[in-house]
């Protein structure tokens, strides 16, 4: 049996692990801690099983450089699940939780920088199509979700990660 829950002090060592086993580096567990640090794990979910933390996401603060800020934002990264564990449902059960989180919470979007076949499941489409680009030139696989309905009728600009993204820019 797996639950997904808020992340709470003392799952810092397995949200690590679960990101150093799911990812060829320690960028990404990095950069959890780096934003966890800062205050700016906005929603940080965990999936956890009888042998502990299986899976992690994180949304942190995102903001609008141009017009027509529709109003508060996150971006949803990392996301990873224990790689014996892949395609068992615990990814898109994070994705899901982690977005109505967000939404009870008050945020209007949430954008992700991922494959669009598997985020399109959760309701994310191009961000493009709003008028939204990244400061990192990605365009197929930028993507964006209404949270607040009409929130992205006015959105136009270049997303703007939180400062802890900057690793991944240089």
């Amino acid at each position: 049996m797996m639950d997904v829950r808020p992340e709470r002090a003392g799952d810092e060592a397995g949200i690590r692990a679960v990101h150093l086993a799911a990812f060829p580096s320690a960028l990404e567990a990095d950069l959890v801690d780096r934003l966890r640090d800062a205050g700016r794990a906005a929603v940080s979910l965990v999936a956890e099983t009888d042998t502990g933390i299986v899976g992690h996401v994180l949304f942190s603060p995102v903001t609008i450089a141009g017009d027509g800020v529709p109003g508060k934002g996150l971006g949803l990264a990392p996301l990873a699940v224990s790689p014996g564990l892949a395609g068992r449902g615990i990814g898109s059960a994070l994705a899901r939780r982690g977005i109505a989180a967000c939404r009870d919470a008050g945020f209007a979007f949430a954008v992700v920088l991922g494959a669009p076949e598997y985020y399109a499941r959760f309701g994310f489409e191009k961000a493009s199509l709003y008028g939204l680009g990244n400061e990192y030139a990605a365009d197929e696989a930028f993507l964006v979700i209404e949270l607040a309905q009409g929130a992205l009728e006015r959105a136009r600009g270049v997303i703007i990660y939180s400062p802890e993204f900057g690793v991944f820019t240089t």
